[in-house]
C-alpha cells in the first residue's frame, strides 16, 4: 500500500515537524536568555515584573505547543497511514451509503479529532492561563461553548456537507469550480450573519454607553469618513483577562466591538487611537484584501484536489485501499496542511505589511504617542514577550514586534 507519495508525504511531515520543532526552541532559547532585563526601549514603560512574566508565558505556550504538535502527528498518521479512515470507511460504507455515508464519514473524522483535541484544550485554559492569571472562564462555560460549537457545526455543516457531496458528485470534471462557488457564498454569508446571529450565542454585547468616550469615537469615525456603526461592549471578561477591539460584519451589520477588560484598562484617548488604528485595516480594504486572497488560495486548491480525487496513489500512498469522493475529501484536508506549511512566513509577512499600514494611518488620524501607549499596556496585559526570536517571529508573528512597531510609531 506505500507507494512514492507516502515517502513524499512522510518527507514533507519531517520537514513540517523539524522546523516547527526548531523554531519553538530558538524562541524559548532567546526569551529566556533576554529575561532578566527589559528592552532598553522600554524601560520606565515595563517593570521586570512584568517582562518577566511575558516571558514565562511564552516558554509555556511554546513548551506546550510542542506537545500539541505531537498529538497532531499522532492523529495524522493514525488516520492516513495507520489505517484509521480506512476502518471508518469500511464502518459507515456497510451501513449507509451514497450522501449520508459521506457525512457520517466526515463528521466522525471531526468527532474524533475533537475528542482528542478536548484534553489540550481544558489544559491550555485551566492550566497554563489559570498559571498566568488570564483565565476567567468556568468549567461550565467552557462545556457549553463546546456544546454551542457543535450543534451549530451540526445545524450549518450538515447541509453545507451535503451541497458540496452532491456537487463532487453531480458536477462533472469541473465540480471542484462549483464547490468553490458554493464555499464563498457560504463563507461571504456566515460573515455577514456572524455579529448578530452567531456571535451573540456566545457573548454579551451591550451599546457604549460611556458619552464621553463614544463621543471621542464618534468624532473619530466622521474625522475619517467611516459610516457609523453600532459601538459595543463585549463581555470579554467572562472567558478571559485578554483585551482587544475589533471591527465585525459587512453593510448594515458592520459593528465596532470592544472587550471590557481594554476599556477598563486604557484611557480615553488610547482608545480612540486603537480603533484609528482598526480603522486604518478598512481605509486600506484589508479585510477585503485577505478575503479574496483566501478565496484564490482555496480555488488553487480545489483544483489540485480536482486532479488528485481520481487518483489512486493519493488514496494508496495515504493508507487507503478504497476510493471515493468523501474520501478524497477528508484526505486532502488532513494531508494538505503539510504540505502548505511553507506558506507561512509569506502570510505572516502580507499581515505584518498590514499592520503597519493601519499603525500608519492611526498616527495620522489620532496620536502615535497615544497609540503607543496603548500598545505597551496591551503587551502588558496580554503578557506578549518584548523579546521574540527575529527568525520566529518571521515565520509565525501576524504582528511586527513590539521594539519595531514602536520605534516606526515614534519615528511618524
Amino acid at each position: 500500500m506505500f507507494n512514492t507519495f507516502s515517502l513524499v508525504f512522510l518527507a514533507a511531515l519531517l520537514v513540517m515537524c523539524a522546523l516547527r520543532v526548531w523554531l519553538a526552541q530558538r524562541q524559548i532559547t532567546h526569551v529566556l536568555a533576554h529575561r532578566g532585563r527589559v528592552p532598553e526601549d522600554f524601560a520606565g514603560r515595563v517593570d521586570l515584573k512584568t517582562h518577566q512574566k511575558a516571558a514565562d508565558y511564552t516558554v509555556a505556550r511554546s513548551r506546550f505547543g510542542r506537545t500539541g504538535l505531537a498529538v497532531e502527528v499522532a492523529m495524522l498518521l493514525a488516520f492516513t497511514l495507520g489505517g484509521g479512515l480506512q476502518i471508518l470507511h469500511d464502518f459507515w460504507s456497510a451501513r449507509l451509503d451514497g450522501l449520508p455515508y459521506g457525512v457520517a464519514l466526515i463528521f466522525s473524522v471531526l468527532l474524533i479529532s475533537a475528542i482528542v483535541d478536548l484534553p489540550l484544550s481544558l489544559y491550555h485554559q485551566f492550566v497554563i492561563e489559570k498559571e498566568f492569571s488570564f483565565n476567567r472562564m468556568t468549567l461550565r462555560i467552557f462545556l457549553a461553548d463546546h456544546l454551542k460549537q457543535a450543534i451549530l457545526a451540526i445545524v450549518i455543516g450538515t447541509p453545507a456537507l451535503l451541497a458540496v457531496l452532491w456537487l463532487m458528485a453531480r458536477m462533472g470534471e469541473l465540480w471542484w469550480l462549483y464547490v468553490w462557488l458554493f464555499w464563498c457564498t457560504l463563507n461571504l454569508l456566515l460573515l455577514f450573519i456572524y455579529p448578530t446571529w452567531i456571535a451573540p450565542l456566545f457573548n454579551k454585547f451591550v451599546p457604549l454607553d460611556d458619552p464621553r468616550l463614544r463621543a471621542r469615537v464618534e468624532a473619530l469615525l466622521d474625522r475619517c469618513g467611516f459610516a457609523s456603526s453600532d459601538l459595543l461592549v463585549m463581555d470579554g471578561s467572562k472567558r478571559s483577562n485578554h483585551g482587544n477591539a475589533y471591527f465585525t460584519g459587512f453593510g448594515k451589520t458592520k459593528r465596532i466591538v470592544f472587550f471590557d477588560t481594554l476599556l477598563g484598562r486604557l484611557q480615553a484617548v488610547e482608545v480612540e487611537a486603537v480603533l484609528a488604528h482598526e480603522l486604518g485595516h478598512f481605509k486600506h480594504r484589508h479585510v477585503q484584501k485577505r478575503i479574496g486572497m483566501l478565496f484564490v488560495l482555496s480555488l488553487g486548491f480545489l483544483a489540485i484536489l480536482g486532479q488528485l480525487i481520481d487518483a489512486g496513489w493519493f488514496f494508496n500512498g495515504l493508507g487507503l485501499t478504497s476510493q471515493n469522493t468523501a474520501l478524497g475529501l477528508v484526505l486532502f484536508f488532513l494531508a494538505g496542511p503539510v504540505f502548505a506549511f511553507l506558506l507561512t512566513p509569506l502570510l505572516s509577512l502580507l499581515s505584518r505589511r498590514d499592520e503597519f499600514q493601519a499603525d500608519r494611518y492611526a498616527a495620522t488620524h489620532a496620536s502615535a504617542s497615544d497609540l503607543v501607549a496603548a500598545l505597551v499596556k496591551m503587551y502588558e496585559d496580554n503578557a506578549a514577550t518584548l523579546t521574540p526570536d527575529p527568525l520566529h517571529s518571521l515565520f509565525y508573528d501576524s504582528h511586527p514586534p513590539a521594539a519595531l512597531r514602536i520605534a516606526r510609531l515614534q519615528n511618524a
